[in-house]
């Protein structure tokens, strides 16, 4: 909400706006050494919260009571009116003060500036209990909004709390118990089982189990292997382990992760944005229509009753607060983040949620998308003329100057690199493969548009293999190829299947062997694949669908497929826990490597969209209605609260009810 203030049971102001409360909330728990002691006055400050109201709801129901079934001869003129502005005062006096407070800033029309005038105007005509009784439910709004806001953060919170806040390293293999934020690179950390670590490291222990929901949203545990890569976050599950600590505390994953999500609402979406432009011209606009209600009858009604048509403007101005507007709307795509983010999805912005609802072309890559981009070697076919071995130790020695998964296979499938080869003006040809010198004499590691393009000869159809080809040429001779074979992953075919039953098409692009990803393409039902692709093709196919004014997901690593990332509507990233760079370029980041999470993240963002709409119907719909009774004199105080307060009141509960959904 655009000016939102809340306040204690002091009046003290607490949180600016709802992104100010969302972050304010962050850093309390992100500073605090005892979460637990937090914890433990969640329901005590819950209750601060309503002081003010009880006071002012206690006060109120004796003044009825004094007023109308209980009369008493002292309850009359100054002692009755001081009565109700003691009930007034809890509720109203922080409202009020607000909107002198907004007024020094220059922003004049605010919602507490119209609640000030309609209460205090509701004095001035003698309409105490509606006076007290407009403001009382409004603060009561304030405060189901502010606990609403709370339960949106819960999500975030659980990520947060999966920081410790100390760790125990061990100094001379003694157990030492520090902050975490102190502790170094290069330290090792002992972790008990049911422990979470607190910083990124290197596994030393020879297995460990983790439960790692808390980053992917996936409950099964994971196993890793000694020199394998852990994060902060995850929790061991069995026995003790060790860790070596390879990242600083404020670089981890886990912070990148919790600093992404904490900023994601400055990113606003563009109903979100709208609203907020609507509200700073539509409240000034209702301000004089008020002021229109009021005087203009004077001139053409005979039996002009000034109180009487002050009261009608009073109902107009509290029936046209967009209370329910500026709240439920930044609430609803908040809960939305929240909702992906407890399932392993982080986006980067609510306005990214707008755009995947509408997606109607999900292009992803073949390796590492929807295969596992886990290589391992077939065949090795190499020309007699050739020692199978030196070509392959040279294959390998070039390979290990490349972190892709073909040269991992090779390397796993070779051995350890032969250190007494020395390659010389080595290369990386984009969307070819590799070049090198050995020996004096060049050796070309890749695909065979590679071969093309150095004009190698070869003697092999190259479309007759379904595998994946890794041609070799050494002295300007083809020496021959290796198969290699990448596995789907097995939730891929549902994904397609998930993707066409939201009416989503998909393609994939690849710069694979045109024969694998037709294979691949052709068992999980995509129609539209193309591999041989160099990144300029995959740009050019990007362009072609988007000129058929179809909205495009790209799904990738983030990185090699840069120019792609940028063209698409929105780019999500795989595995985003294993690149710091995926996290920074990418739009939509799903941290496990499963695809069926695109689906996921475009239905969260549908289901936040229609959300969002249905609160603006229902806003729109009620307040124009009860405005129209508002003006004509049929509505009254309380009908105004309900279109005010109790539209906002339902806005919430609707916008909170996306972070129970199942997706």
């Amino acid at each position: 909400m655009e000016h939102q203030h809340k306040y204690d049971a002091t009046g003290k102001q607490l949180c600016c706006t709802l992104e100010d409360k969302i972050n304010h909330e962050s850093e309390k728990h992100s500073d605090d050494d005892g979460h637990n002691h937090e914890h433990s006055h969640e329901s005590t400050s819950t209750f601060k919260m309503f002081v003010p109201a009880i006071i002012s709801f206690t006060l109120l129901l004796v003044a009825i009571g004094f007023d109308n079934y209980f009369t008493q001869t002292w309850f009359k003129g100054w002692v009755r009116i001081g009565w109700y502005i003691l009930a007034y005062i809890p509720v109203g006096l922080p409202v009020v003060k607000e909107a002198v407070g907004s007024m020094r800033k220059g922003e004049i029309f605010s919602e507490f500036l119209l609640m000030s005038i309609a209460t205090i105007g509701a004095f001035a005509i003698g309409e105490y209990p509606e006076g007290v009784a407009v403001m009382l439910f409004y603060a009561i709004g304030e405060i189901f909004q502010t606990l609403a806001v709370t339960r949106a953060k819960s999500n975030i919170k659980s990520l947060l709390d999966q920081r410790p806040d100390e760790v125990t390293i061990l100094e001379n293999k003694m157990a030492k118990i520090i902050k975490a934020s102190e502790a170094k690179i290069g330290d090792i950390i002992q972790l008990k089982a049911g422990e979470k670590l607190g910083l990124d490291g290197e596994l030393l222990s020879e297995t460990a189990s983790f439960n790692t929901a808390a980053l992917t949203g996936e409950s099964k545990p994971d196993t890793k292997s000694k020199g394998e890569t852990v994060l902060a976050g995850m929790i061991n599950l069995n026995t003790v382990s060790q860790v070596k600590v390879t990242t600083a505390y404020t670089d981890s994953k886990l912070s990148k992760i919790l600093e992404l999500v904490q900023n994601a609402t400055a990113q606003k979406a563009h109903t979100e944005l709208f609203i907020r432009k609507f509200a700073k011209i539509y409240t000034p606009i209702v301000v004089f229509l008020a002021v229109a209600i009021c005087v203009l009858p004077m001139l053409f009604v005979d039996n002009y009753v000034f109180s009487e048509w002050l009261y009608r403007a009073l109902v107009f101005l509290v029936i046209s607060c967009p209370c329910a507007l500026v709240i439920s709307i930044p609430l609803g795509y908040f809960g939305g983040i929240g909702a992906a983010s407890k399932n392993g999805i982080l986006f980067k912005g609510s306005n990214f949620l707008d755009v995947m609802a509408t997606i109607q072309n999900v292009v992803m890559d073949k390796t590492g998308t929807m295969t596992e981009g886990v290589f391992n070697v077939q065949e090795v076919v190499i020309k007699p003329e050739f020692d199978k071995n030196e070509i392959l130790r040279m294959v390998n020695a070039l390979e290990g100057q490349s972190t892709h998964p073909v040269a991992t296979a090779i390397h796993q499938f070779v051995g350890t690199i032969d250190t007494s080869i020395v390659l010389q003006n080595t290369e990386e040809i984009s969307g070819h493969g590799l070049k090198a010198t050995v020996n004096g004499k060049e050796l070309l590691v890749g695909n065979f548009k590679l071969m093309d393009k150095f004009s190698i000869s070869y003697d092999i159809d190259p479309t007759s293999i379904v595998y994946t080809l890794i041609a070799i040429a050494y002295d300007s001779k083809f020496a021959g190829y290796i198969t290699i074979a990448d596995s789907i992953k097995e939730d891929a075919q549902i994904t397609i299947e998930m993707l066409k039953s939201l009416g989503v098409k998909t393609t994939m692009l690849s710069g694979d062997k045109n024969t694998v990803v037709q294979f691949v393409a052709q068992k999980l039902g995509i129609v539209n694949a193309f591999g041989d692709l160099l990144p300029e093709d995959k740009v050019n196919k990007v362009k072609e669908i988007k000129s058929k004014k179809e909205t495009v997901a790209f799904v990738g690593d983030g990185v090699n497929d840069a120019p792609v990332v940028a063209l698409s509507d929105v780019g999500i990233a795989m595995g985003g826990l294993g690149s710091d760079a995926t996290i920074e370029t990418a739009d939509v980041v799903i941290q496990d490597d499963k695809p069926s999470k695109i689906a996921m993240a475009i239905n969260i963002g549908k289901q936040t969209k229609k959300i969002v709409w249905q609160n603006i119907g229902l806003a729109f719909t009620v307040k124009a209605i009860v405005l129209i009774l508002g003006a004509g004199g049929l509505a009254t105080m309380w009908e105004a609260v309900f279109a005010d307060v109790g539209v906002a009141l339902l806005a919430i509960l609707n916008a909170v009810r996306i972070q129970k959904m199942k997706f």
